[in-house]
């Protein structure tokens, strides 16, 4: 299969040289994606490391949630991951379509024929698709190494035990909340991978969102890592108990050791690393504002 043409693409800021005769790697994304941003340190390494010797990394953000397919949201999202090949802003997914893609994240790899040699959907493999980058390119030299921190280190896969969860009804699954039309309570008890809400929430299709001071949303999980992708139109703060206390030194790149953050816009906020043992953890964020929209937990 000939890689699709980009020739109609909406190119984030400047296009790319011409693709014709230059091996490219076509990283379909999406800013709020945890399995894309453990990806991202490899993109940026191979693009570093192979650029002058004709290779071209494409990034097509092509939007899961509404809220992504903000221009200025995604400049935010490029300038935050270091990001500096070109980025196609694919919010009509007439790039997504015309790869007949189907998944977040996927890399297609081409030749400087522009026939597609290699893909592979989701995260690891990257020793492969590296020396499918290298053979494209008629090069030999040692793989990358890149440094994956933060919300980009590898899953802690030994120990994961809980999936992702989306709270919207779409797709919602394992909800466990009495109540309804807006007045939600929790449970007497979580069972592991339940969630919950409390207070005054309505659910749409692709979120939860809260209407009132003090509405907060529960999980019972068992993982390294806890995240949740939200927004908001102005700013909410929020406070995260790990087993009804402040999570100490269990706390996330997006909250403190005291457990409070703030949604400042839409993205995937990190609230739990844990170090040590992990065991199943009772998670609740509690929002001290109106108006924040939770859409995805995931876990690393």
């Amino acid at each position: 299969m000939r890689a699709p043409t980009l020739d109609d693409a909406e190119w984030l800021d400047a296009a790319p040289p011409a693709l014709d005769g230059h091996v490219v790697a076509y990283d379909f994304w999406t800013s709020t994606c945890v399995n894309w941003l453990r990806t991202a340190p490899w993109r940026r390494a191979w693009w570093q490391a192979y650029r002058d010797d004709g290779l071209i990394v494409v990034g097509v953000h092509t939007p899961e949630f509404a809220f992504e397919h903000d221009p200025e949201l995604i400049r935010r999202a490029v300038t935050a991951r270091g990001i500096t090949y070109p980025v196609v802003a694919d919010s009509d997914y007439t790039v997504w379509k015309s790869f007949d893609n189907h998944y977040w994240p996927a890399l297609y790899l081409a030749g400087r024929d522009g026939v597609i040699r290699d893909h592979h959907f989701g995260e690891g493999r990257y020793a492969e698709s590296e020396r499918t980058i290298q053979r494209l390119l008629g090069v030999t030299r040692p793989l990358t190494r890149p440094e994956a921190l933060g919300v980009e280190a590898p899953a802690d896969g030994d120990r994961l035990r809980t999936p992702e969860t989306y709270l919207g009804y779409a797709r919602g699954e394992r909800f466990a909340s009495g109540g309804g039309s807006h007045a939600y309570g929790y449970p007497a008890f979580l069972q592991s991978g339940q969630w919950a809400l409390d207070g005054d929430w309505t659910r749409s299709g692709e979120y939860a969102a809260v209407h009132r001071q003090d509405g907060s949303v529960a999980f019972r999980f068992e993982a390294r890592d806890a995240n949740l992708v939200l927004a908001a139109d102005v700013p909410v703060p929020f406070r995260v108990f790990l087993d009804g206390r402040p999570p100490g030194d269990a706390h996330g790149a997006d909250i403190g050791p005291d457990g409070l953050g703030t949604v400042t816009e839409g993205r995937l906020y990190q609230l739990i690393r844990q170090p040590g043992a992990i065991t199943g953890r009772h998670l609740e964020v509690v929002f001290h504002a109106p108006g924040a929209r939770a859409y995805v937990f995931t876990f690393g």
